[in-house]
């Protein structure tokens, strides 16, 4: 264990939540980096602190004394690069031991530019962190769908039938906690990618048979998502996931399980099990 707290950038998020989780589990004192004004947003038994990523106000209070931390830029952020200099900078100022980057599946596929972001912004942070840097690279979370197969329908703006090998947020959020607490690891990169290889089309028929009931599917069109579900984004987020969804449509999101399956010390957390621990009822 660390002699020093942990620091999340991102807490107060779906994936910098699980993290705080994971980390607390294994015992770890945690600071929860949040946006100036959203301590309240904190996960429950982290120790808040304000940091503004747009120009890097508070990060280097936020990193004083810390063992390590889990840098997690907001999704699609136009300047991730910027983030990751800013947080790169103050990392070394202080003299953090260990630095853990969240960043993608294929960094460097050109079709897709906030991917592209994520591999300049991993470049960016090993030309400036003097401690041990480790990159974590996750392919798409089962928990991206697993909402719209619980309330029995999924519309989607790409290919029912490209494959992805999507994995666990736990699943995730554990290898995270691991590295971070483990002293020894120092300029490694991983790809997180799950156990399996489904399309869509086959995700919701192994949902099917796990609930017991109907599950929709339809695919609408890039047009239609960015005038409905994307119409409130900014207009580079929404360009960046009309992008992504073009990628995905030739060749889906395919990751080899191998890295994941060595860090967790098991099988990867499968789609079917995801979809089962979802719906059991609570204790």
């Amino acid at each position: 264990m660390p002699t020093g707290p942990v620091l999340v950038v991102g807490a107060a998020g779906k994936t910098g939540r699980a993290v705080c989780g994971a980390l607390l589990s294994g015992g770890a004192t945690v600071r929860a980096a949040v946006r100036p004004g959203r301590e309240a947003s904190a996960p429950a038994g982290t120790e808040p602190v304000a940091v503004d990523l747009a120009d890097g106000r508070g990060l280097d209070a936020a990193l004083e004394g810390c063992a390590a931390a889990y840098h997690l830029a907001p999704n699609v952020h136009p300047d991730e690069v910027g983030i990751a200099e800013r947080v790169g900078d103050a990392a070394r100022r202080v003299g953090l031991p260990r630095l853990v980057f969240h960043s993608v599946l294929h960094p460097d596929d050109a079709r897709m530019p906030h991917h592209v972001r994520k591999g300049v912004a991993e470049r960016a942070l090993r030309q400036r962190v003097s401690g041990s840097l480790v990159v974590l690279r996750p392919s798409a979370y089962h928990e991206n769908l697993l909402p719209q197969v619980l309330d029995g329908a999924v519309a989607l703006p790409y290919s029912v039938d490209t494959p992805f090998t999507t994995v666990a947020l736990a699943d995730v959020a554990e290898v995270a906690a691991t590295v971070l607490l483990d002293p020894a690891r120092d300029r490694e990169v991983h790809d997180l990618a799950g156990p399996e290889s489904l399309t869509t089309r086959e995700m919701v028929a192994q949902a099917e048979q796990v609930l017991g009931r109907p599950v929709r599917l339809t695919v609408g069109s890039p047009g239609a998502w960015a005038a409905g579900p994307g119409a409130d984004l900014p207009a580079a987020a929404r360009e960046a996931l009309a992008a992504m969804f073009a990628a995905y449509d030739e060749d889906g999101l395919v990751g080899d399980p191998a890295a994941l399956t060595a860090l967790l010390g098991r099988r990867p957390t499968s789609w079917a099990e995801t979809l089962a621990a979802a719906t059991r009822p609570a204790p």
